[in-house]
């Protein structure tokens, strides 16, 4: 009996930014405004928002950059990298100076 000796396909299980690098889980795209302007499909915004998926070691080692995982950031795409890492799933590899806010919750 033969044994397979092929390489075995492995399932990737994690992304990790490498150097000043976040990764972003991309919102969804809006369909209409707060006040109820339909936005057309084809709109092309410059800034999006999503959440924090995790930041990279060199980030979160760096005071100067307060961004920790789960936070909704505003970034600009422009220079971001996207990972088909599931479907329906969008990814991307942001680097942290395209991040342009963090969303905070007011302290009462």
């Amino acid at each position: 009996m033969q044994r397979d000796t092929r390489p075995k396909k492995t399932r990737l299980e994690t992304v990790e930014p490498l150097g000043k690098r976040v990764l972003v889980r991309k919102d969804e795209d809006k369909k209409e405004t707060k006040g109820g302007i339909a936005l057309p499909d084809n709109i092309e915004i410059p800034t999006i928002t999503g959440r924090v998926v995790t930041v990279s070691t060199q980030v979160a080692n760096d005071d100067d950059f307060p961004i920790r995982q789960y936070d909704k950031v505003l970034f600009n795409p422009k220079n971001s990298i996207p990972v088909d890492f599931e479907p329906g799933n969008q990814l991307f590899v942001v680097p942290i100076e395209d991040v342009v806010a963090v969303f905070r919750r007011r302290q009462s």
